[in-house]
């Protein structure tokens, strides 16, 4: 069966292989001239960095199999992560328990709330239970204003912006869930990581499915989806080529598919209507000598334009990129931000202030390089109720297959949830 695949990132890879072993014959359509995606890179020097930060935790199973069968494992790192909060203008150590318990800005009362809240949500996992209260609410009921005014309202608003108030707690669950189970006992977290970069995952993705007889297309842009007597028929470029198709999987967000696809039913487009996204803006300083101490800083001082300072280097070593210290600034906002507008030097120029807030000494003069990426529909807002809301992957319409990221709920976003999609939708469509 011919089976085309309109995008080259993680998930539309993982679907290719997965339908290339099973003898179909599988082309691929990415509109870049490079795969990846979300794991695309920027060389630093002689390395390559992921554009958009990345790692791995423990319970990624899907992915720790996918680069067992790469043949990359002997590469794949565990190493150890620091959180800090910055918060009432100083900077928290946020990893471990007896972190919670030395955290200041809360009494001894509330920082014990917190951490019995938390075990709870690592041990409960039944995330249905959560889908009917917001995040907001279950908060302040069960762990107290104090310590949402403090930790959870900021980062909620600084993930969500003015949809924060809406967000289900489901959300949360699977996102401390995931992130809470990466922790062993009371000590720290040990996070994964590919050395050389998650880039070489991706180049070793697209040559496997090369190898067993897969055709990946990169600089080609699917414009449209022919549809013949409610069955696929083919993909249309952009320049009007026409590839005839049996079945497509389409990895494109829902307001991109819907404009591939005008046949489809109202009521399905309508769902995918629905979801509204923010978009990722992330930053990358290489810089001249370390920002910070943590690895992962969450932001929780809302005058910030951003919400979190992820160092690089404090993860991975700086002479992977040549001695050098690589800084993300990352930030979740709606596409019509004009923070998104801005020109690389502007937004270096934007958030320098802020940044020096957090570390004063830290000085334009130390920024060698700057790179942004921008994602415009990068984090579905997720309100309660949200799995009515999840559209089938196997479309209305026979043979058209949609996966991405409004169906990994209640998880959040992450290479392993690329993988897993990547792989049920190749399960329904070969």
């Amino acid at each position: 069966m011919r089976v085309g695949v309109v995008g080259g990132g993680l998930t539309g890879l993982t679907a290719a292989l997965d339908l290339v072993r099973r003898g179909h014959q599988v082309t691929v359509w990415e509109k870049s001239p490079a795969l990846g995606g979300q794991v695309r890179t920027v060389s630093i020097g002689d390395a390559q960095l992921e554009g958009f930060y990345h790692h791995m935790f423990a319970s990624d199973k899907a992915l720790i199999g996918l680069i067992t069968e790469l043949g990359l494992s002997s590469s794949l790192q565990w190493l150890p992560s620091l959180v800090g909060y910055y918060y009432g203008g100083r900077v928290h150590d946020f990893t471990t328990p007896v972190d919670l318990m030395r955290f200041s800005p809360l009494g001894l009362f509330d920082r014990v709330r917190v951490g019995m809240m938390s075990l709870y949500l690592r041990r409960r996992n039944d995330w249905r239970y959560f889908e009917t209260i917001t995040a907001e609410e279950w908060l302040l009921k069960k762990m107290g204003r104090r310590s949402y005014e403090v930790i959870w309202g900021p980062l909620l608003r600084g993930k969500f912006g003015d949809s924060a108030e809406r967000i289900s707690m489901a959300w949360l669950w699977g996102r401390l869930h995931m992130r809470l189970g990466s922790r062993r006992g009371g000590g720290g977290e040990r996070l994964g990581y590919l050395k050389g970069g998650f880039g070489r995952l991706i180049e070793a993705l697209g040559q496997k499915v090369r190898d067993k007889g897969g055709s990946i297309m990169t600089g080609t842009s699917i414009k449209r989806i022919a549809v013949q007597d409610r069955h696929v028929a083919g993909a249309i470029s952009g320049n009007g080529e026409v590839f005839p198709q049996d079945a497509i999987i389409a990895t494109a967000p829902s307001p991109t598919f819907l404009g591939l696809i005008p046949e489809l039913p109202r009521e399905y487009g309508e769902l995918l209507q629905q979801t509204q996204y923010l978009a990722a803006l992330c930053l990358i300083l290489v810089i001249k000598r370390p920002f910070g101490r943590v690895y992962w800083l969450n932001v929780g001082d809302r005058s910030f334009p951003f919400v979190a300072v992820i160092e690089q280097t404090n993860f991975v070593s700086p002479a992977e990129y040549g001695g050098k210290y690589i800084l993300y600034v990352s930030n979740y906002v709606p596409a019509s931000s004009p923070l998104c507008a801005m020109k690389p030097d502007g937004l270096v120029s934007h958030y320098l202030p802020f940044l020096q807030k957090i570390n004063p000494r830290f000085d334009s003069d130390w920024v060698e390089q700057y790179h942004v990426f921008k994602e415009e529909y990068a984090q579905p807002i997720v309100p309660m109720n949200y799995s009515r809301l999840i559209p089938d992957m196997a479309t209305p319409i026979g043979g058209l297959y949609l996966a991405n990221t409004t169906q990994i709920y209640p998880e959040d976003r992450g290479m392993n949830q690329a993988v897993q999609l990547g792989l049920r939708v190749a399960g329904l469509a070969g």
